[in-house]
């Protein structure tokens, strides 16, 4: 049997996102409750950082830990990637000694070049066209506060980054119509875009876009790697803060999602996180429920 890798949305199907999302929802709960439960008692996750992180290690270094196994970090200056070897040869080595490994990079074509050569099932922990663990997370906390997302209205406002992109695929796997308010120049990946015309709409205007939304979700307007343009897209992004005044213009019953860190005062006002619609700590959490989940489907299939 072929190696399973989650590099996408699109290496699940519908019918495994959801009940990766169920199994996370059950995890959670075991979890709160101070069940114990280690599965994963001797193996190994390998976490392969080329970008910074804060929620990404501890969630999947906790989530190792937590089900009996362990983790092992890497960065750029503690391995031979950092010093030229070549990603097939590090994959090859890397996955013959670790039974799990996670890869947080840049180039997304590195990450699928290091899975075409790994023994061992690969998680997309983020590069810069997606970041489908935070997806799994959101839509966790979706499922937890308003119940299913298919049919529903969901709007992405800001810049068509690696989380729009990833919200793309979302609204194609589970069923929903997304919404991207993006400053001019400043839009998704077009093949992305035409290929999901059914069910993704590009506008300019984030007071249009959020009227009858179930869900608004933001991110920062300048990605790793991109410091050096944050003033510039500060003029940019001006008019595409979520706020909630913004947020009024949706419907009552709307969520607000981010996948942080936040800019307080940039992206979104300085009082959007604490406001009664925001679940973005919840969303924050579920990213060590949702990844617990995906581990075990990887490893072990569904329990």
């Amino acid at each position: 049997m072929s190696t399973k890798h989650f590099l996408t949305l699109l290496d699940l199907s519908r019918d495994d996102i959801n009940r990766i999302i169920q199994r996370a929802i059950k995890l959670k709960a075991m979890r709160n409750q101070g069940e114990i439960y280690e599965p994963m008692k001797n193996k190994v996750l390998g976490m392969i950082f080329e970008k910074s992180s804060t929620r990404t290690r501890v969630s999947f270094e906790a989530g190792m830990a937590q089900f009996g196994g362990s983790a092992i970090f890497l960065s750029p200056r503690d391995t031979q990637l950092g010093r030229g070897e070549p990603i097939e040869d590090s994959a090859k080595v890397i996955s013959s000694m670790v039974d799990i490994i996670m890869i947080r990079t840049f180039e997304h074509d590195k990450l699928v070049r290091f899975a075409e050569h790994s023994k061992v099932p690969v998680i997309n922990a983020l590069t810069d066209d997606f970041h489908p663990c935070q997806l799994l997370a959101d839509m966790q906390a979706y499922v937890e506060h308003r119940g299913s997302i298919q049919g529903r209205k969901v709007v992405w406002i800001g810049d068509g980054n690696n989380m729009c992109a990833s919200y793309i695929n979302a609204a194609r796997q589970l069923d929903f119509q997304l919404v991207a308010a993006c400053p001019e120049g400043f839009d998704p990946d077009a093949e992305l875009c035409k290929q999901n015309a059914d069910r993704v709409t590009v506008v300019r205007d984030p007071a249009e876009a959020v009227k009858d939304a179930d869900l608004v979700v933001t991110d920062v307007w300048a990605s790793m790697g991109q410091e050096e343009e944050q003033q510039e897209r500060m003029k940019q992004f001006a008019g595409f803060q979520v706020s909630p005044a913004l947020m009024d213009l949706a419907k009552d019953d709307a969520l607000f999602m981010h996948c942080l860190p936040a800019h307080r005062g940039e992206e979104v006002s300085k009082d959007m996180l604490d406001d009664p619609r925001s679940v973005v700590f919840d969303e924050a959490e579920n990213r060590l429920h949702a990844q617990k989940a995906l581990m075990e489907y990887l490893l072990l299939g569904h329990q």
